[in-house]
């Protein structure tokens, strides 16, 4: 699926084709001297990466990329966008090299974060009260189903990216602080604790500057994370000094899970110790990225190559805010939308701004089943760029809906529909063999237009009476409709028809007469193509429908 690509993946001008590139010159360049790099670029430029991992053991460690989490809250848009866009970058890195090289996503928790706030929204929000500033991987579960708050929203990280298919490995700040994993660059820290400070101190305010430390040490009276200066380093003996609001002067090791560090030298650190090559941040975290990039070059690192996307907007073109609730939540997407769907809206222009608002949904789906129509009769230079090859991991269906979500959402509206039984059949006559098993995606689109249109646009309609000029067309017509074989469900055919109607009554422009249609019968300002919709809805109905919108009746 992702092999024998090489040379398209090479001059591919899609996004995560050049990020992909981007991150193979990176690897390169951090694992190979000069000499060295210049031959396996010339193998894998050749379609022969297998042969530069043979050749270059330092190859043959699998690259790796990673995506973020913070705990305190359930997954949200960032996080299925993040994941999401990385699994592009992915994938387009294993069709650049053959598949031969291999790659891993690690999807981290930064779990071992204080509590710093209790959310809104949560059962037994006082015991979290009472847990503010423990570890995340410490404060109580106030849904009881967990050992901590931490394990509870990790939980419902895994699910929801397991439910989205993602190929992924979860790791734990917590367990990766505890086990020693980040001991050797924690001493580092200590070490090159003089420099560190140094990058940090010009960033921060007078106040914040004359208590920064690097390290939050853990309270061994309270277990609370600590925001407290460093009163000592002992570089030989791996500790630090502290005053402990509850316990004094302490001093506790930075090894073994005693200390986590402050975000940006935490970040920079695991850069370190995990080796990190990708990983992708919000144009919100330009300053973070490079202010932990010369914190990880202290810290004996390289920083990963990177990608800064664009934030989304609201509907009035304002920042999404979590706390003020004006953006467009996943369970808020799913109920409208598919997956795929949504997977299209990150793919696009992820460095240009867009609104995510439910008014963007119904265009995402028919976009996204357009692009699947599309693909089919692409060359492969063409179809490699294609969003859905990367939506579906250069595996699309082979074909999408017979049906696009518009025309549905207009089918239940004259319909009256309230259910997919009603829907299907209307199709049983329009596609006589399609069943819910025959036509999985269809089915699924059906749901998502019955929540659409019970939600947005049946509130939203409004009909108009016709001009003397429409109710003329209308009748007009509706004869020659009725002049067709009743069972005609040739969108085609019928189509035809209303362009002539169109021009015999002299629209100017021609698109008024499709605004008329739209306006009058369907109640809204534009609509599906209405030969594909007459022949779906049928025509006796259509008729009907046609001479009561003559009449002015739909306006009533």
């Amino acid at each position: 699926m992702l092999q024998n690509l090489e040379t398209l993946a090479r001059d591919a001008k899609s996004w995560p084709f050049e990020q992909a590139r981007n991150l193979l010159d990176h690897v390169l360049k951090k694992r190979l001297s000069d000499a060295d790099r210049v031959a396996a670029k010339l193998l894998i430029d050749a379609g022969k990466a297998d042969q530069a991992l043979a050749t270059f053991e330092a190859l043959r460690k699998p690259v790796l990329l990673e995506t973020g989490y913070g705990p305190s809250g359930l997954p949200h848009m960032g996080t299925f966008g993040e994941v999401a866009r990385t699994t592009m970058v992915r994938n387009a890195f294993r069709a650049l090299t053959g598949d031969h090289w291999p790659t891993r996503l690690v999807a981290f928790s930064d779990d071992m974060d204080g509590l710093r706030k209790a959310p809104d929204g949560v059962p037994n929000r006082e015991q979290l009260i009472e847990d503010l500033h423990l570890p995340l991987t410490k404060v109580r579960d106030p849904f009881g189903t967990h050992e901590s708050f931490g394990a509870y929203n990790n939980a419902r990280l895994r699910a929801f990216l397991d439910g989205f298919g993602f190929d992924y490995e979860f790791m734990s700040s917590t367990e990766q602080y505890r086990s020693g994993r980040f001991d050797a660059v924690l001493l580092r820290v200590l070490a090159r604790f003089d420099d560190i400070m140094a990058v940090m101190l010009p960033t921060l305010g007078e106040e914040r500057r004359a208590t920064y430390s690097p390290f939050l040490p853990i309270s061994p009276v309270t277990g609370h994370v600590l925001q407290v200066p460093t009163l000592e380093r002992d570089v030989q003996a791996g500790t630090i000094t502290f005053d402990d609001p509850a316990g004094g002067r302490t001093t506790v090791p930075v090894t073994g899970g005693h200390v986590k560090l402050q975000w940006k030298p935490d970040w920079a650190m695991r850069w370190t110790a995990l080796d990190v090559d990708y990983e992708m941040s919000g144009k919100d975290l330009i300053e973070s990225v490079r202010e932990s990039s010369k914190l990880c070059r202290v810290m004996g690192g390289v920083p990963p190559e990177g990608f800064n996307y664009e934030l989304f907007l609201d509907v009035e073109g304002k920042k999404i805010s979590k706390s003020k609730g004006n953006g467009l939540t996943m369970d808020e997407w799913l109920r409208y939308g598919t997956p795929e769907s949504l997977a299209w809206y990150m793919f696009q222009s992820p460095k240009s701004a867009k609104s995510l608002h439910f008014n963007v949904i119904p265009r995402a789906i028919d976009d996204w089943l357009s692009f699947i129509d599309q693909y089919q009769a692409q060359e492969p230079a063409k179809r490699i760029d294609n969003a859905v090859w990367h939506i579906h991991a250069g595996d699309p269906p082979a074909v999408a809906s017979p049906v696009s979500f518009s025309l549905l959402l207009n089918l239940v509206g004259v319909a009256n529909a309230s259910t997919k039984d009603q829907l299907w059949a209307y199709m049983a006559k329009y596609i006589p063999d399609a069943t819910p098993a025959t036509e999985p995606t269809l089915d699924r689109l059906m749901g998502h237009a019955l929540n659409y249109f019970d939600d947005f646009v049946r509130p939203a309609k409004a009909f108009r009476a016709p001009t003397e000029q429409e109710a003329a067309a209308f009748r007009d017509l509706a004869s020659r409709l009725r002049a067709l074989p009743a069972d005609t469900t040739d969108g085609e055919v019928i189509q035809n028809e209303v362009y002539a109607v169109g021009k015999a009554h002299a629209f100017e422009p021609l698109r008024a007469w499709f605004g008329a249609l739209y306006e009058v019968l369907l109640g809204e300002t534009q609509g599906p193509r209405f030969g594909s919709f007459a022949a779906i809805y049928g025509l006796p109905q259509t008729i009907d429908l046609l001479e009561r919108g003559a009449k002015g009746d739909l306006a009533g």
